[in-house]
């Protein structure tokens, strides 16, 4: 269980987090299918990333340990038409020592909550088909996220077919 010192505390992201953002992507990029980024984004693609969340009124959160930022999490617009305006992708990536430890349920349960308060009503999750992504399922689950549908083979990363399931939870 969690010691007190070791509870995260999750805050908005600022741009001296984005190297430790980049970093606990990295080896998810590089290693598995669980992005289907097949570059890392370097800090001027995060910075980038973070000013047009900030301008459009998203939420970009970190969690950090003791000081270091531990894992993240942001909403992104699920598609560009204007009707989907109040839907959301949301993403959330942790550092493998920060894994099973609550850190990814205290990230996601404030990104719903700061969606909520962007006047989001609607929220993704796109899940993909790796083993990395076993804890991800249940953490969305754990939230209220529903399973909407399943697209087969939508992406090819290590040289292997990748499926993704779409997660759903309504904030209205």
């Amino acid at each position: 269980m969690d010691t007190p010192a070791a509870r995260p505390l999750v805050r908005p992201a600022t741009p001296d987090d984005l190297p430790a953002v980049a970093a606990i992507l990295e080896p998810y990029v590089l290693g598995t299918a669980v992005t289907f980024d097949e570059d890392p984004p370097g800090v001027p693609a995060w910075e980038a990333r973070l000013d047009d969340l900030h301008d459009r009124g998203l939420p970009f959160l970190v969690a950090e340990v003791d000081g270091v930022v531990v894992g993240y999490a942001y909403a992104a617009p699920w598609r560009p038409k204007a009707a989907y305006r109040h839907t959301v992708e949301t993403t959330v990536y942790l550092s493998p020592a920060a894994q099973r430890r609550g850190v990814g349920t205290r990230l996601l349960s404030a990104l719903l909550d700061a969606c909520s308060l962007a006047g989001v009503r609607e929220v993704v999750a796109v899940v993909a088909d790796d083993p990395a992504a076993a804890g991800s399922l249940p953490l969305h689950r754990r939230l209220g996220f529903e399973v909407a549908g399943v697209l087969r083979d939508v992406g090819v990363k290590h040289g292997r077919s990748v499926s993704t399931m779409l997660l759903q939870r309504s904030l209205h």
